[in-house]
């Protein structure tokens, strides 16, 4: 395997293992703008990959080629209901957010089996039928080494989801929305008497949040697990969290953060097939995503600094 093999297979790898945590962390960075923190962000991928992976293996033979495109919307809007729950305990209820995120985080895995079981009469699905599989851009993949590197049997989906990264950079530093959206994460009470809606901007950053950690759990079970179970998502909604921390709750910081992340991941699955790693116990290989997110967290959390208003309830007579 020459040098030039070796960088395009953990190009193609990393971006098939950062898709999905690209857009699970941009929900939490929207969430954690808008003042509610979000730890349910794994629970919630759960359910979106749920809802993709039965959406795929029932509606297959009707949509063809786009039952993966189709089944991250569906998976997109399985998060948002499931976030809506989060939202409600948060902003209505004033329930700690740490608590909620991890009642999500609980109850998505055993909801999931639950229904797969009541579905299809087993602990988890078949395989899906239409995957997103490897993708060469038309024109793009001839261009010599770039191409080869970077456009050739590569992840669609991690090229949207960076694409989605600078439309959320927009949206968040550039729109009206994203400047009402971030005031209400940095002094909601300065924020209300400008006539700013403070419940309604934070259930617009959960409920974005939902969607987008919906879609990345829909993602990740297309492209990488090819089915849905108990062990489907493990971890990703942690490492996701920890890449908006890392990112210092921006969302090009945090597309970054999930690249690095899912590079590490990557490594784990192709390792053996590596110079120099293939030497390495597979199961050091396994572990080193959850090590390095300890130690980039150890690291650099001391430096970041959250929204001020970052978890805090608001209570609009205060």
């Amino acid at each position: 395997m020459n040098g030039m093999t070796i960088l395009s297979l953990l190009i193609s790898q990393m971006l098939i293992y950062s898709a999905p945590l690209i857009f699970t962390s941009l929900g939490g960075v929207f969430s954690e703008r808008a003042g509610i923190v979000n730890v349910g962000l794994e629970g919630i991928m759960v359910i979106g990959a749920f809802a993709g992976v039965v959406f795929n293996i029932e509606f297959a033979e009707n949509f063809g080629k786009m039952t993966p495109l189709l089944a991250i919307l569906v998976g997109g809007a399985a998060g948002v209901v499931f976030a809506a729950i989060h939202a409600v305990a948060t902003i209505n209820f004033r329930a700690d957010h740490v608590v909620s995120g991890t009642v999500l985080n609980l109850l998505a895995p055993a909801l999931g089996v639950f229904l797969v079981k009541v579905i299809y009469g087993k602990g988890q699905t078949d395989s899906i039928r239409e995957s997103f599989g490897k993708f060469s851009f038309p024109g793009l993949s001839k261009i010599p080494v770039l191409g080869d590197l970077f456009f050739k049997n590569t992840s669609l989906m991690g090229y949207v989801a960076i694409a989605t990264t600078f439309l959320a950079w927009f949206i968040l530093y550039k729109t009206k929305f994203g400047l009402r959206l971030r005031s209400v994460g940095e002094h909601p009470q300065a924020a209300d008497t400008l006539g700013i809606n403070v419940y309604a901007m934070r259930y617009a950053g959960v409920l974005i949040a939902g969607f987008l950690g919906g879609v990345g759990g829909a993602v990740s079970a297309q492209s990488v697990n090819i089915n849905f179970s108990a062990t489907t998502i493990v971890g990703s909604g942690f490492i996701a969290l920890a890449a908006v921390i890392f990112g210092k709750w921006n969302p090009i910081g945090a597309m970054l953060a999930s690249l690095f992340f899912g590079l590490s991941q990557s490594l784990a699955v192709i390792g053996g097939q590596l110079p120099g790693l293939s030497a390495i116990p597979t199961v050091y290989l396994q572990i080193a995503p959850y090590l390095i997110t300890i130690i980039a967290l150890a690291a650099f959390f001391g430096s970041s600094v959250a929204p001020k208003a970052d978890g805090i309830n608001y209570i609009k007579s205060k």
